[in-house]
């Protein structure tokens, strides 16, 4: 009877301690790692005995057989394949909840209104998401976007501007796909809520929009500059848009960052100074307001527009006014420099930025 009154001590005594074990195990914050942070790769089918061991090894978790067992316990919540990382002390079962919920090692990527697929390619490169090339690849595929815009030769444009989370390992048709969608929900928002989407070709809205987007930075400028495409596209004037020929320069790879006179001469189907119409594509990715814009050009008799000094343009009929435009910007600028501001004065926008930017050319094309 003794014999057996000890033996039923020391079983509690080691369920006792193993109690204790396991309650230290899961609850104390663990790091044994060294450096900032540890990565686990959980790929798919591994047992939950082999993402214990994972863990364990990569000194998230002390024990691999406490994290199996809470595993077990806890049966009823599954463990989620993907890439883990890790950069603070944890108890056990936080690891545990990041790894049943699923909670991957997301890159937030940011892309702004009005960013080429180009810009979209270097930032998806820096944050080490894919590479530039990769990118451009699946960029320049325009198949997702086929039945909305059959004729896009690729899918700028339609990736849309907004700020995405995607797992650190991903593909670049996962991240092209991604903004398409976005795309998609937006385009079908606003067509819901605007009879006019229904009845247009995306492509040209989108087109537009693009221009419209590169032009002005100031939303409430964007209908009436829309407004001044719409009329010279009716008129059947060229749109002469620099930001067109910046693209164009762009995608051979050409574009420094400054637009010169003697490249307004470029051989591109994108140069809206030497082929009339729109571009055959979009310049850039453009937001809500751009393309509401495109939808709705202000009904306005402006043809000419040009960089006021203050952000914005200023606006007129005729080419007289135009060249009086341009003449005030210049004296402005005059003026800065002769304050001693000539690295401001210098970085302006050129003043003829935007629709029949350089007059002489424009006036003797159209014949006006």
């Amino acid at each position: 009877m003794r014999r057996l009154g000890t033996f039923f001590l020391l079983v509690l005594f080691a369920a006792g301690t193993a109690a204790g074990w396991l309650a230290y195990e899961w609850r104390t914050p663990y790091q044994g790692y060294s450096g900032e942070a540890a990565v686990v790769d959980v790929p798919r089918g591994v047992s939950t005995r082999g993402i214990a061991e994972r863990l364990e090894r990569a000194g998230v978790v002390r024990s691999a057989l406490a994290f199996e067992i809470w595993s077990r316990w806890h049966h009823e919540q599954r463990l989620e394949a993907g890439e883990y990382r890790f950069d603070r002390p944890m108890p056990m079962t936080e690891v545990f909840d990041a790894v049943a919920a699923g909670r991957v090692w997301t890159v937030t990527l940011t892309v702004p209104e009005g960013w080429t697929m180009f810009d979209i390619a270097d930032a998806v490169a820096k944050e080490g998401l894919a590479s530039r090339a990769a990118f451009l690849r699946a960029a320049r595929n325009p198949a997702p976007i086929r039945d909305l815009a059959p004729n896009a030769p690729t899918l700028e444009g339609f990736l849309f501007p907004a700020t995405y989370q995607f797992p650190h390992r991903t593909t670049a048709p996962a991240v092209v796909d991604a903004m398409v969608r976005r795309f998609r929900q937006a385009w079908s928002g606003l067509a819901a809520n605007d009879p006019a989407a229904g009845n247009l070709n995306p492509e040209q809205v989108v087109t537009l929009a693009s221009l419209v987007q590169e032009e002005t930075p100031k939303e409430d400028e964007r209908p009436i500059i829309a407004g001044v495409f719409a009329n010279r596209l009716r008129l059947g004037y060229p749109l002469e848009c620099d930001p067109s020929v910046v693209y164009a320069l762009k995608m051979e790879g050409k574009y420094d960052g400054e637009l010169r006179p003697g490249e307004l001469r470029t051989a591109s189907p994108y140069n809206t100074y030497l082929h009339y119409g729109l571009p055959p594509g979009p310049i850039g990715n453009p937001g809500i307001p751009s393309l509401e814009a495109a939808l709705h050009p202000a009904k306005v008799d402006y043809l000419y527009f040009v960089a006021n000094g203050s952000g914005g343009h200023s606006f007129s009929k005729t080419l007289a006014g135009h060249e009086r435009n341009i003449e005030r910007y210049r004296k402005l600028i005059e003026q800065e420099r002769q304050k001693g501001e000539e690295g401001k004065g210098e970085q302006r926008p050129d003043p003829g930025r935007g629709a029949a930017a350089h007059s002489h050319r424009h006036s003797s094309r159209s014949g006006r």
